[in-house]
């Protein structure tokens, strides 16, 4: 039984991975378009370009690979969708050794997320600016954003886990 469960949990992280993002992809640019103009335009000033492709040129130079365009392409989408699914088993592993209940556990998976890619680790490898070279709201709109994604791969494990009857 645990190795079905640990099973359909690898399979239910990469859907929830998958449609988290793309659940908070339109979210994320719904508030961009709300921001107020200058702020939009300062984080714009300052911004390299999209962090999955800087981290996607930045590791295939690494790597000594000469990519085209349409492969950085492709390789910013792995890295991007990759992280999501890679993020995605925190939330069982709180649904599973906790007693926190679904919407907490999504919101802790997607609050720390915002924390720990976007605020630490995206500008820590040179993927963004600094962080205080956004304005508050940037960071304010990564975090709603990343809550979002939390709630979705809550849905899609709760979901999951009742068809499966697998459930915490």
């Amino acid at each position: 039984m645990k190795l079905t469960r640990t099973l359909i949990d690898a399979g239910l992280s990469a859907a929830a991975g998958y449609l988290g993002t793309k659940a908070m992809e339109p979210v994320s640019m719904k508030l961009y378009d709300l921001e107020p103009a200058a702020a939009r335009a300062r984080e714009d000033a300052v911004r390299p370009g999209p962090p999955y492709r800087i981290a996607a040129q930045k590791l295939s130079t690494l790597a000594g690979l000469e990519l085209s365009e349409k492969q950085l392409d492709r390789l910013s989408l792995v890295l991007h969708y990759g992280l999501a699914v890679q993020w995605a088993p925190l939330y069982p592993l709180l649904r599973r050794r906790t007693s926190i209940g679904p919407v907490a556990a999504g919101l802790a998976t997607g609050a720390a997320m915002s924390v720990v890619a976007d605020e630490l680790m995206t500008p820590a490898f040179g993927f963004s600016a600094p962080n205080l070279d956004y304005p508050l709201v940037t960071h304010a709109r990564g975090v709603a954003a990343h809550l979002v994604f939390g709630l979705a791969v809550a849905a899609v494990f709760e979901i999951g886990w009742v068809l499966t009857r697998t459930r915490p």
